[in-house]
């Protein structure tokens, strides 16, 4: 069963947008991590409070929200929000961090016969008896695979995490399509109403005054240790957003952390109609600005930038990674242009206040606001207000559509969301205390000038970016009949029950499954990034292939469903304990490119293309939040699929190329609604069966 095919570009990276898992592990109180030295210190921390509570799938525990009587009397409480670290507590990431297990090398013969499990249901059965062969001799003893395996035992020996190095490169750096649509999430919040430009400014100023107050639990290390099934996980992903940013190369990227050395910068980088400000948002005894003073600077920026006719050189950063690099040394060359560049790189983050899109109606409304945050709608409208290369980038638009984009290399896509969960209820509070009547600085414009040659690369840029957002089909859609209250009630995970109506949906579609990529956290681990969880299995297939077959009783297909979502349940908890394939091959792979033997034909194989070819590339984000992340495909036939599942509706944004006939995002979203329609029908109409 070969995958759709389209003709265009190499593939994607995969948009680990989440770390999902099991969503029936979440309900854990907040717990210290294990590190006795540090106990009585993070005892304090706990007095101290903590972040606002939050779940992921696969990811961190609940945390109770901070009492106000719970302040030890030396901290004044007030009506004011103010940032939650009130101490600082050297050392103790270090110390959480260093207590945390090592990712393990699952056993090599386990991970070659789950492999073989996995392409069951997505290959034919003469290619898997060809692959049957190839595996056969990968694992004979003393053979190729043997000695891979040990190198890898090595590698794990002699390093922090044997993957993480290798996934930053092979994922992000070293790919070489645009950042934009193939790699950097965006998400849709809630929309704002604004009465007025001044509303649009508020509000920025206070989501940057929220943004900064998650950042000081960071910096005074108070940020919460997050749990999953009673383990702490590595926290090291929220010591990468701030302050960093990705640098162009001409074979592969680089990632610059500005908040580690001595020398970080106390400002963000604000863009406005095109033009670049850096913005100083501590004051001189090192305390965030105020609200209050944040909007009277934004004002500023606001006033010296009202013209519409300036080069947008931010979308240089939208193109292919090469012609970046190239325009980027050309850039560089000149010393106020170099000067301009690296303010935008130190910065802590960058706010884009937008200039509002055209109108739309309400069902296409928050599917163009995806599209706004993922690329900014092409040179005509916000994207040459953007620098893609940034970690993190805010966007408020004045018609009070907002969000985010993200740049992947640093981080999955739990730590953003909480962050903005964090945020989000930040700017809810009221500002009850009045900001100091201090004098501030003018915020600098960052100048640029623009030869013929830049202008030139500017030109390129704007032509094969209005290309990639013509191509970019996305879907944002609110499934409002029921949300994970329903699976629950049926005893069932949320995130495997709408995985097998992924499955159902892609199946009654094409008349096949897919290889179907979800991203599982291994925050467990040091280090650890994500890992595959393979959602179309045998169980999952044969569930599909039933549920529409009138011949065959309501009981078998309920009982062929519960296998499915208990299979994609193990699969999970498999995925989240390190033991899962994907990451495992990839390693054997490229520990063969790093031996300099020849590669094995395991790799060359078709079958191991096929299972490769993610036309159905998944992850669960949940917030607090009523939010949602977007992503594109990660093949030129395939689908992107980012959700979030509240407790009564479920938010879906479904992404496609259209330059491939074969593929609709809105046709998915349709036939996803009528698969979790039908499934909770069978459920409801169905004698529960004794699995």
């Amino acid at each position: 069963m070969a995958p759709l095919l389209c003709t265009r570009q190499d593939t994607a990276p995969h948009k680990d947008g989440g770390g999902a898992g099991p969503s029936q592990l979440l309900k854990l109180p907040w717990k210290l991590p294990p590190v006795p030295a540090l106990a009585a210190r993070e005892r304090e921390a706990a007095e101290l409070g903590a972040a606002a509570g939050r779940s992921y799938a696969g990811l961190p525990s609940q945390e109770p929200a901070m009492d106000r009587n719970q302040l030890p009397r030396k901290a004044k409480p007030c009506g004011l929000v103010k940032p939650v670290a009130l101490g600082k507590l050297p050392g103790r990431y270090l110390a959480h961090q260093e207590g945390l297990p090592r990712l393990p090398v699952p056993a090599l013969q386990q991970t070659l016969d789950r492999y073989l499990l996995a392409l069951q249901p997505i290959v034919s059965e003469e290619e898997l008896n060809h692959t049957k062969g190839l595996v056969d001799e990968f694992r004979k003893s003393g053979g190729i695979g043997e000695r891979l395996q040990q190198g890898l035992q090595r590698r794990a020996r002699k390093t922090e995490n044997w993957l993480s190095e290798w996934w930053l490169k092979n994922a992000y750096l070293e790919y070489r399509l645009p950042v934009v649509v193939h790699s950097s999430p965006g998400v849709v919040l809630p929309k704002q109403e604004f009465l007025d430009r001044q509303g649009q400014l508020r509000f920025a100023a206070k989501l940057i005054e929220g943004v900064l107050d998650f950042k000081t639990m960071i910096d005074k290390e108070t940020l919460p240790v997050e749990y999953l099934g009673g383990k702490p996980l590595c926290m090291n992903q929220y010591y990468q957003i701030f302050s960093s940013c990705r640098i162009p190369g001409p074979k592969h990227d680089s990632i610059v952390n500005y908040a580690k050395g001595k020398k970080w910068s106390p400002h963000i980088t604000v863009v406005h109609n095109f033009q670049f400000f850096e913005l100083a948002v501590y004051s001189s005894d090192g305390s965030p600005l105020v609200a209050d003073q944040i909007f009277i600077q934004l004002e500023k920026i606001w006033n010296t930038s009202l013209q519409t006719n300036k080069e947008p050189i931010g979308i240089l950063t939208t193109n292919h990674r090469n012609s970046w690099a190239k325009a980027y040394n050309n850039l560089i060359k000149d010393k106020t242009n170099k000067e301009s560049v690296r303010s935008i790189e130190k910065s802590i983050f960058i706010v884009c206040l937008d200039a509002p899109m055209p109108r739309a109606s309400e069902d296409i409304y928050k599917s163009r606001v995806a599209a706004q945050m993922l690329h900014g709608g092409g040179s005509r409208w916000n994207s040459g207000n953007r620098w893609f290369d940034k970690t993190l980038q805010f966007i408020i638009a004045e018609d009070g559509s907002c969000g985010l984009v993200y740049e992947h290399a640093p981080s999955e896509g739990p730590p953003i969301v909480t962050l903005l969960d964090h945020v989000v209820e930040y700017t809810k509070k009221p500002q009850l205390v009045r900001s100091p009547m201090i004098p501030l600085q003018m915020p600098k414009k960052l100048r640029f000038n623009i030869t013929p040659e830049i202008k030139n690369d500017i030109e390129k840029a704007k032509q094969n970016l209005n290309i990639m957002v013509q191509d970019l089909d996305i879907k944002v859609t609110v499934f409002h009949y029921f949300g994970k209250n329903f699976p629950k009630s049926e005893k069932l995970s949320p995130d495997a029950f709408i995985q097998m109506a992924l499955q159902l949906a892609y199946y009654r579609m094409y008349g096949q499954p897919c290889a179907t990529y979800e991203s599982a956290s291994l925050r467990m681990f040091h280090l650890g990034r994500t890992d595959t969880i393979r959602s179309a299995s045998v169980s999952s297939l044969k569930f599909v292939e039933t549920m529409d077959k009138p011949n065959k009783q309501n009981e078998e297909k309920v009982d062929l469903l519960r296998r499915a979502m208990q299979a994609h349940r193990q699969y999970t908890d498999m995925a989240l304990t390190g033991n899962a394939i994907d990451r495992h091959l990839l390693g054997l792979k490229l520990q063969a490119i790093e031996d300099l033997v020849s590669m094995p034909e395991l790799f060359m194989d078709t079958a191991y293309a096929v299972a490769m070819h993610f036309n159905l590339s998944t992850s669960q984000v949940p917030a607090k939040t009523d939010c949602v992340m977007c992503f594109g495909p990660v093949v030129p036939d395939g689908y992107g699929v980012c959700y979030n599942p509240m407790e009564e509706h479920i938010n879906f944004a479904i992404s496609a190329f259209n330059s491939c006939a074969e593929t609709n995002a809105a046709h998915l979203a349709h036939y996803l609604e009528t698969a979790l329609l039908d499934m909770r029908l069978l459920l409801q109409s169905t004698p529960k069966s004794k699995l």
